[in-house]
């Protein structure tokens, strides 16, 4: 009995088995009908079954139909289903039975409501191919477009003549049915923009098709309310937990944001909302061109930036801040023509603030650190004490440098732009390289003002003897610099200055002897970290030779032969 009633099995796209009764699924299917006639041998239909490739909706669409079968041509249709019966109906060549209730549904489309519309277009996602081919997707979104003009106000949407044109600048113009739609941006309240949250729901490739029957698709989108829309679709979609789609497919959805941002530039964003343009679109595969002109539209306003604005995140594995991005926008900054120094200033300070932001970063490489920090000329900082502070944080955070690195890395400071307190630290600072200290103390000490006599004008030059590597210095007349002499045992201090002391009282007025001092004081206090860091030095030295000594004299207090080791005072 149970043979009787499902004799007949049907592989449905290689997925699943519907065991079914011939009679009941053939009286409403032609093509099946047809199928099952071409084949010669009955017995072995019903060994095997037969199999339908490519059928709509899979076995969900073949198990509507079935249901459609059973309850004797009637279901129940709805707009959520009638996209994938309507599929299913014309797959199967049902054009006496399912097509005309389904087409009948289509035709009252005008009775839908919003929210129907877009439901529908929803529920052809996963036939979105046959839907399509069937006029089913343009036949939604002309009417999903219909929808959004209708229930706008009136500074929102405009149904017009086929025959005007669009006076406005800024709209988006479809032809639809023998009209023209416009969806204009001349209100920004939340009644005109309901619908950006009501489209969300749909997949991207649908999207994409409503944005082409728009006529605003990639470099034709002159629409800033199109624009606002794409972005916070794409917004969206990015913080959405389940990603049911690629980021590649949303491509081409960003770049035509980023075209009518482009577009619009200044008068519609501010440098800090273009940042967030850029945070969104980043992720979506976004072609060089649109990334290119997002970036030079940035690059024009970055005096107008704030550091947190840089702290872009990498989504690379070679640091935690998009460091090339900043270098880009730099780049593009300095190609503006007629930058005044006051901008450029503006950018100096950011950059400052940024530096010290990415500095504690492990991954961050020195040329990367050295790229933003010699970004700019020299002109555009009236102080380098914020490069010396990030440099100390860098220093810090990365303590396995060498020597020469940290040389290296000390290059982009302008000694002679350091406040006196920054000298005073970085003299005093035990990162800093000591030959690096010592020319930024004689940078300071050649920026103050000398004063000569008549009878007395006279040029010295000075070399500085540091780890076997000779620099010479500025001139000064009056200097009195503390150098380290590293020939022989012994350190000593060199004076350079013929009979300066009898000659400093009658040469030099107040002024000039209180700057004097404080170039003094300056050397005396690098001098006395440097006797305390040989000191601490000496120490560790000692401590290990006392334990080594120690060592020795346990393994040879068993030999007769072993001679003590003199002691270390």
């Amino acid at each position: 009995m149970a043979a009787d009633l499902c004799d007949l099995q049907v592989h449905i796209n290689g997925q699943q088995t519907f065991y079914i009764h011939e009679k009941t699924i053939t009286r409403f299917s032609g093509k099946l009908r047809k199928l099952i006639k071409k084949e010669k041998k009955r017995t072995q239909i019903r060994k095997t079954g037969i199999e339908i490739h490519d059928f709509p909706g899979g076995s969900d669409g073949f198990e509507l139909f079935s249901r459609f079968c059973y309850n004797n041509g009637e279901i129940d249709i709805t707009v959520s289903n009638v996209s994938l019966l309507h599929c299913c109906a014309v797959f199967l060549s049902m054009n006496d039975t399912l097509v005309p209730k389904t087409t009948d549904l289509y035709n009252r489309i005008s009775d839908w409501s919003f929210k129907d519309v877009r439901d529908c277009l929803k529920s052809c996602t996963p036939i979105f191919t046959y839907a399509d081919s069937f006029g089913i997707i343009d036949k939604l979104i002309s009417n999903l477009i219909l929808k959004i003009t209708q229930q706008s106000d009136s500074n929102i949407s405009l149904l017009i003549p086929s025959s005007s044109s669009s006076s406005s600048p800024d709209s988006s113009t479809v032809k639809s049915g023998g009209t023209l739609l416009r969806l204009s941006s001349g209100s920004s309240s939340s009644k005109g923009l309901w619908w950006y949250d009501d489209m969300t729901i749909l997949p991207p490739f649908v999207i994409e098709r409503f944005v082409k029957a728009l006529g605003g698709y990639g470099n034709e989108n002159t629409s800033l309310t199109l624009t606002r829309f794409l972005l916070h679709y794409l917004k969206t979609s990015c913080q959405s937990k389940t990603q049911a789609f690629l980021k590649s497919e949303y491509g081409g959805l960003a770049d035509t944001a980023v075209y009518g941002v482009v577009l619009m530039g200044k008068s519609a964003f501010s440098c800090r909302g273009l940042f967030w343009v850029l945070r969104i679109v980043s992720g979506f595969g976004l072609s060089r061109e649109c990334r290119g002109g997002l970036e030079r539209l940035i690059g024009g306003m970055l005096d107008q930036a704030k550091v947190d604005d840089l702290l872009v995140s990498n989504s690379g594995s070679s640091g935690v801040y998009d460091v090339n991005l900043v270098l880009r926008l730099i780049r593009e900054s300095n190609k503006v023509e007629g930058v005044c120094l006051e901008r450029m200033k503006k950018v100096g300070g950011l950059l400052d603030k940024y530096l010290g932001e990415i500095a504690p970063d492990q991954s961050l490489k020195i040329s990367k650190f050295l790229g933003v920090a010699e970004s700019l000329p020299d002109c555009a900082r009236d102080c380098f004490d914020g490069v010396y502070k990030a440099i100390d944080i860098y220093l810090e955070s990365h303590p396995c440098l060498s020597l020469e690195e940290r040389s290296r890395l000390c290059r982009c400071l302008n000694y002679e732009k350091l406040s006196l307190e920054a000298c005073k630290d970085l003299a005093k600072n035990p990162r800093i390289p000591p030959r690096i200290a010592v020319q930024a103390l004689v940078s300071q000490h050649s920026n103050i003002p000398t004063v000569y006599t008549n009878d007395h004008h006279q040029d010295y030059s000075y070399i500085i003897n540091d780890h076997n590597h000779q620099t010479p210095l500025t001139k000064s007349s009056r200097e009195l610099m503390v150098l380290y002499n590293n020939n022989g045992a012994h350190d000593h201090l060199q004076y350079d200055s013929a009979d300066h002391s009898s000659r400093t009282s009658s040469r030099y007025d107040q002024a000039d002897k209180e700057l004097d001092e404080g170039v003094v004081k300056l050397n005396l206090q690098k001098m006395q970290w440097r006797v305390v860091e040989l000191e601490k030095v000496c120490r560790e030295m000692k401590g290990q030779m006392s334990k080594m000594v120690k060592g020795d004299r346990v393994m040879l207090s068993g030999s007769s032969h072993g001679r003590p080791l003199p002691r270390l005072c």
